[in-house]
């Protein structure tokens, strides 16, 4: 095994073996090179079937795919997380991409012309890295929680599974987002709920219907989603800085929905008075347990590279890291476009990423030392999600 004082060489690391990880592997290998994706969970798709227990997917099936393999099943249902988490995990094995998983990177860094990666005892020189990684990495919380009573149960989304986490008593949700929408409407059967934060919007139909899934699909999805809401246009450079900031509008939850379920959409809540959470209009609540649904820290500490903004987001542009030749991102929220976090619109940005990486190779190697992967041959499949 190599060490810090031998490391191991390849041509290109890919970090995170989730959809993202997976799609840039399938396009470097359809290239011929060479490349292995590390990967801190234990098997591939552990980061759905860590998600709560009632998860599903925004899209039906047929829109679920990567490239090279259609999602199985009736292409109107909606996948729960573990069907993703499986699918996942057979995409990997069927186009046998290299995953080393139970790989934490916990450094990376410049060497030489090239990149550093430092995993536990193992040490990989790279000349192109690519972070396949959302940055919903590490949980955010306000920091005056640490200020409620400790009798108050407090959960962040990445940790809930279910109900059955939560003592008796009221829930007080924090946030008012897809995630905040429903883990509310799941608690409001057993408890009373508060939910707190901005209105966020929603879409003016209902996924289920067949407007819903048509619209959805053809003119959200894939059009103003996938098209229209790219850097490349006035429209997407307008909405993309409140998109990274305020978050997008609910999808599969209305308001009528929260309403029906006995969910009381409350104001802010702005700090904590004798260990009672309180509103910014001034209101004390009484909550037995709190559910921080309030997004997300980018988590990228571990890079010891001058590439982050003063909000802690990568400096990119369609993937490409500026300033650090070889480095590249995949699946940051519309590091392109709205879709590019997402399933359907995520091959795209790994294609586009597998591309700069051939060429880069292609001009600075002989054909001879291109690697040892081999071509990737496969038929795609009809239904498979395409670029």
């Amino acid at each position: 095994m190599s060490n810090a004082r031998d490391p191991e060489r390849i041509q290109t690391v890919v970090i995170g073996a989730g959809q993202a990880g997976l799609s840039v592997g399938y396009h470097l290998a359809r290239r011929g090179l060479s490349f292995v994706i590390l990967d801190a969970n234990a098997r591939v798709g552990d980061n759905w079937r860590k998600r709560w227990d009632s998860l599903r997917l925004f899209t039906p099936a047929r829109y679920d795919g990567l490239a090279g393999m259609a999602f199985p099943g009736s292409p109107t249902a909606f996948p729960t997380k573990n069907e993703m988490a499986d699918f996942l995990e057979t995409y990997a094995t069927r186009f046998k991409l290299p995953i080393r998983s139970g790989v934490k990177v916990e450094r990376l860094s410049r060497h030489g012309r090239g990149y550093l990666v430092a995993a536990g005892n193992q040490t990989i020189e790279a000349d192109h890295v690519v972070v396949a990684m959302s940055n919903y990495q590490s949980p955010r919380v306000p920091a005056f929680s640490k200020d409620l009573d400790p009798g108050i149960r407090q959960i962040h989304s990445i940790d809930y599974r279910n109900p059955s986490q939560l003592q008796e008593g009221a829930v007080l949700v924090v946030g008012a987002g897809n995630s905040g929408a429903e883990i509310a409407i799941e608690a409001a059967r057993g408890h009373q709920v508060w939910m707190s934060g901005r209105d966020t919007g929603q879409v003016p139909f209902r996924l289920s219907s067949l407007i819903g899934r048509t619209i959805l699909v053809r003119v959200v999805l894939r059009g103003l989603f996938h098209h229209v809401l790219t850097v490349d246009t006035p429209m997407g450079r307008k909405v993309r800085p409140k998109v990274l900031s305020k978050g997008g509008p609910l999808i599969r939850t209305r308001s009528r929905d929260l309403a029906a379920a006995g969910v009381e959409r409350i104001p802010r809540v702005s700090w904590v008075k004798d260990g009672r959470p309180v509103l910014e209009d001034g209101r004390a609540l009484d909550p037995r347990n709190v559910v921080w649904c309030t997004g997300f820290h980018p988590g990228f500490s571990w890079i010891d590279l001058p590439v982050f903004d003063a909000d802690g987001r990568p400096k990119q542009e369609r993937g490409m890291a500026l300033d650090q030749p070889g480095l590249y991102f995949v699946g940051l929220h519309f590091l392109y476009a709205f879709s590019s976090t997402m399933i359907h619109g995520v091959g795209r940005d790994a294609d586009r990423v597998a591309s700069t990486i051939e060429e880069r190779v292609r001009a600075t190697e002989p054909a001879a030392a291109r690697g040892h992967a081999g071509t990737l041959h496969v038929q795609r499949s009809r239904g498979a999600t395409q670029a």
